[in-house]
């Protein structure tokens, strides 16, 4: 006799407004203990010195976190100039100081730089894996980390605003993107000392501020028994995977994990959309295809040849 999996079964996507010096990790146990949730996880880490949006998946909603993983992010920051730390940002040591000070021309004709593919080498104090260690630990235990440099993609950079002291940005980029290493690069460009002080993520694909709710905001519903109101669908993580309805007798062959031979008015449009979505630059899972029966997901399937193949079962 199976187990019963302690707390209980509800899936779907929460997009959390995570506060300043909270860690995405302790964020997912905050909010897992709140609905009392058998499952939970966050869709890309937030340092705990940015806020914004962190989506955090519960239930069965865990699985479409690798899709969402893919999608463009934005975020907003500001650079202090005059100092630089070895972390980049407000919490590393001090290295380098120098008064020196961009003028808003000087910044405006750099940022075309920073946009389109480009090559850029992630922060010593980051998540990344070195010989089994995070990068940040060798870094906070004195060794010298290096990271080999990465193809990142950039769609804008914007100057929203300028003073003599502080530079604000909008950054809309895809994954792997690190804000902290644009804003160093950025200042190395411009000959000047500058760190990260604030820094906030906007939006993650289809997750934005609209949609957004604060710890304070959420566990006043959970105080009056509706926090189900904050809960997103399963599908939120999906909006760039085509779907393809299914009918009663395809949706139970699906479940028994057979695959399903389509027809010609179906194939189609799917090909169709798959290309389409490969030219907007979503190079991973070329070939998935979400089967919805009745109003909700199914399974994420690959289609191969005519065929659909189902990889990832979703039991809502």
């Amino acid at each position: 006799m199976a187990r019963k999996k302690k707390g209980e079964a509800i899936h779907g996507w929460i997009c959390f407004d995570k506060p300043l010096e909270m860690t995405s990790t302790s964020a997912v146990g905050k909010i897992r203990w709140l609905f009392q949730a058998q499952k939970a996880g966050h869709a890309g880490t937030l340092d705990p010195l940015a806020t914004g949006i962190l989506p955090i998946a519960l239930g069965e909603a865990t699985k479409t976190v690798p899709y969402l993983m893919e999608a463009d992010k934005v975020y907003s920051f500001t650079i202090t100039f005059g100092r630089t730390t070895d972390s980049y940002d407000a919490e590393g040591r001090t290295i380098i100081e120098s008064d020196a000070r961009p003028t808003k021309k000087a910044i405006e004709a750099v940022l075309p730089q920073f946009i389109g593919l480009i090559e850029q080498v992630p922060p010593a104090f980051s998540a990344i894996k070195v010989d089994g260690k995070r990068a940040y630990d060798l870094a906070r235990e004195g060794v010298e980390v290096e990271l080999k440099a990465r193809e990142i993609e950039v769609f804008d950079l914007a100057l929203d605003a300028f003073d003599t002291e502080t530079a604000s940005f909008t950054l809309h980029c895809g994954k792997g993107t690190y804000v902290r290493s644009i804003a160093r690069d950025l200042c190395l460009e411009l000959g000047v000392c500058g760190h990260v002080t604030t820094l906030r993520r906007e939006a993650v694909g289809a997750f934005d501020t609209k949609d957004s709710i604060t710890l304070e905001k959420l566990e006043e519903l959970v105080h009056r028994g509706a926090h189900l109101e904050a809960l997103l669908g399963v599908e939120t993580a999906l909006d760039d995977i085509p779907g393809l309805p299914v009918t009663q007798d395809e949706a139970a062959r699906l479940k028994q994990g057979r695959d399903l031979a389509l027809l010609p008015r179906q194939i189609e449009p799917l090909k169709a959309a798959l290309k389409a979505r490969l030219d907007d630059g979503y190079h991973e899972f070329p070939d998935t295809v979400q089967a919805v029966f009745n109003g909700q997901v199914l399974a994420l399937c690959e289609l191969r040849g005519g065929i659909l193949h189902p990889s990832r079962l979703l039991n809502l």
